[in-house]
């Protein structure tokens, strides 16, 4: 019984790393405002070694549009530079020798437009996930139940609450992703 209870409980933390992924990934995806998460997943090849641009600068917000890359060791400004340039930012970047600024152009109709479908793709990606993390503890219910660890009535109990835990993390998936098509929509 406590095996069984101890699986329904890493299901249901499986199923919050999906929808905190999820935040994760969206949070690199750009709206219509500047946001240091833009930069989240670049990484700067310094002395050899990928490293996030997180680790190696300051990243300010200095205002709606524009984002300002401060490097804590100024010789590998070069080397950020570089890297954002690779980013396809859809901005330039501009060294200015001790700072690098980006500005953001306004998001077209057509981007919103499309970043929006994409967004919409993606949720589908992470709903697959939690019904696939559901599948998993029910095969692993239905064995316990045909190895005589669990009653059937056990089982259909525990499958409700299964059931529960996924209704309620795709509830939530649709809920971040509607926050972030409206951010995008927003101009």
């Amino acid at each position: 019984m406590e095996a069984i209870t101890a699986l329904l409980s890493k299901t249901k933390t499986n199923m919050a790393e999906h929808i905190a992924r999820l935040e994760r990934d969206l949070s690199t995806i750009r709206t219509g405002r500047a946001s240091a998460g833009l930069l989240e997943n670049i990484r700067v090849d310094y002395y050899g070694t990928p490293t996030p641009i997180k680790q190696m600068a300051m990243i300010n917000i200095l205002d709606a549009k524009t984002l300002e890359v401060q490097p804590w060791d100024i010789s590998s400004l070069k080397d950020i530079d570089t890297a954002l340039q690779k980013a396809d930012l859809g901005a330039s970047p501009v060294n200015d020798g001790k700072v690098i600024r980006i500005t953001l152009p306004s998001m077209t109709e057509d981007r919103r437009k499309q970043l929006a479908k994409n967004i919409s793709k993606m949720s589908e990606d992470f709903k697959v996930s939690v019904r696939n993390e559901r599948r998993d503890v029910l095969e692993k219910l239905k064995k316990a139940q045909k190895a005589g660890e669990i009653t059937e009535d056990d089982l259909k109990r525990y499958e409700g609450d299964v059931q529960k835990a996924t209704d309620a993390s795709i509830a939530q998936i649709e809920q971040v992703i509607k926050k972030k098509e409206d951010e995008i929509m927003k101009i």
